[in-house]
């Protein structure tokens, strides 16, 4: 199939792409039932089953895993000798965070300013409408054997789907592995995604009181959680922002594409006059760099406090480690400054919630190299970055160790403007076809490779 004709094909098949992802984005697949009912990751799975059952996979099941959620996978026959390459997306997503903060309706797909809005309208279930159309795209005319993992508590982080994949092997083995949840620089931007930073998350509770006490009568000697939380806190950041914590390494530098101030300053809705955190460029602080961050504090809201010591309170914390940092020294080196920056003897608890390693994908191989032209091909450009991501995707690891001799490369359609976790989430649909087109392109591509060198060796 010619390139153009390809292209034709995948544009052909876009407004059969907005109505899966229409449809996909009405399921309100948050994988938390305190805060979605369960049968909305119910309708979304069975949904997942009927698409790929009609594109030809056998063996569409839909696994439960140890955290209650359910890993859909299925299997597309190539040529017996051919490759196989394996497809990873998530079909859950992340809750709202406000439904009066979106400017459209949250589980309604809406097209404004030439973008498509809705929750999961690029994180995931974006790159999982860019799958349906480069195999439709190449209906018929597939060289090679494909599988599919779809994971349902992806962004819950509680671990099912690496416990799937390591207890069944056998059915995610690839040679090539696209874990589709990520993207490009910018749109229009190819990129391939080569590090993730891994994370630690821990919660810290302070206790000094047996209850609130009156801040007249007691305030001043009576010690305060709160106030003793903030300082312990504080020793996390210097003056410039940048993470200290004793024995993990803050000075390491990007080797790849810088990341432009002013483009950051956009991608991260950063309010005019306000500084960007670090001493150092900003490729290297969010993609090199530890970065801690206070994701929640339980203390009294402003509304409805009242003159009272604060007795016991709490914050969740989350660290994200660069690759080259061992995880389980950089958690305990956190858990060691917290506690040695405990003031006034007041009792501090801390709880290991959860741990994900750093990763490093391909950057070499047949795999790699085809994926590199694909992209080049089909957006005309003479190069393709090559950029890391703050985020974790702790399944990655899982992937590297139970298939140490796959290439494993992260791809999708996840650009910055995307909003991915925050309100007003959307995708450019321009980024969906020419990911298409790139995937398509790759999969064609690297089934004829494939059987060249192997020709070539035999």
């Amino acid at each position: 199939m010619a390139d153009d004709t390809l292209r034709a094909r995948v544009r052909e098949l876009m407004p059969q792409a907005k109505a899966d992802l229409t449809e996909m984005v009405s399921f309100r697949s948050v994988h938390n039932p305190e805060q979605s009912p369960p049968e909305e990751c119910e309708k979304m799975v069975a949904w997942l089953q009927e698409t790929f059952r009609a594109l030809g996979f056998a063996d569409v099941d839909a696994h439960e895993t140890s955290d209650g959620s359910k890993a859909v996978t299925g299997f597309l026959a190539g040529h017996d000798d051919a490759p196989t390459v394996l497809l990873y997306f998530h079909h859950d997503v992340q809750p709202p965070l406000g439904e009066d903060e979106w400017d459209s309706p949250v589980w309604d797909l809406t097209e404004r300013n030439g973008r498509w809005y809705g929750r999961g309208t690029a994180d995931c279930k974006g790159n999982i409408a860019m799958h349906l159309a480069a195999l439709r795209a190449l209906e018929g005319q597939i060289p090679l054997n494909i599988k599919i993992a779809g994971e349902g508590s992806e962004e819950q982080g509680t671990g099912g789907m690496e416990d799937f994949v390591a207890a069944n092997p056998e059915i995610c083995a690839a040679d090539v592995i696209l874990v589709c949840d990520s993207g490009n620089f910018a749109v229009g931007r190819p990129s391939l995604t080569t590090t993730l930073r891994g994370m630690v998350n821990v919660v810290v509770t302070v206790e000094t009181l047996s209850s609130a006490m009156h801040s007249g009568m007691f305030g001043g000697a009576a010690p305060d959680a709160l106030a003793a939380l903030i300082a312990m806190l504080a020793t996390l950041r210097d003056a410039k922002g940048n993470t200290t914590i004793a024995g993990v390494d803050n000075t390491a530098t990007w080797p790849g594409v810088d990341y432009p101030v002013d483009a950051f300053r956009t991608d991260a809705n950063v309010l005019d006059g306000v500084d960007l955190l670090g001493s150092a460029r900003v490729s290297d602080m969010v993609w090199a760099r530890p970065a801690l961050t206070v994701l929640g504090i339980d203390c009294p809201s402003v509304l409805g406090s009242s003159a009272a010591i604060v007795p016991k309170t709490r914050a969740r914390l989350n660290l994200r480690v660069p690759p080259g940092t061992d995880v389980a020294r950089a958690e305990d080196a956190l858990i060691a400054q917290l506690t040695s920056a405990a003031p006034w003897h007041v009792n501090v608890t801390i709880e290991r919630e959860a741990a994900g390693a750093p990763f490093r994908g391909a950057t070499s191989g047949l795999g790699y190299e085809t994926m590199v032209d694909a992209m080049k091909d089909v957006y005309g450009v003479a190069d393709v970055l090559l950029m890391g991501q703050g985020g974790s995707i702790p399944l990655c690891n899982v992937f590297a160790d139970t298939f140490p001799d796959a290439e494993i490369m992260l791809i999708g359609v996840e650009e910055p403007r995307c909003l991915i976790h925050a309100p007003n989430e959307s995708v450019d649909p321009t980024e969906i076809e020419n990911m298409a087109v790139v995937e398509a392109t790759f999969l064609r591509d690297y089934a004829n490779r494939w059987a060249a060198a192997k020709a070539a060796r035999e």
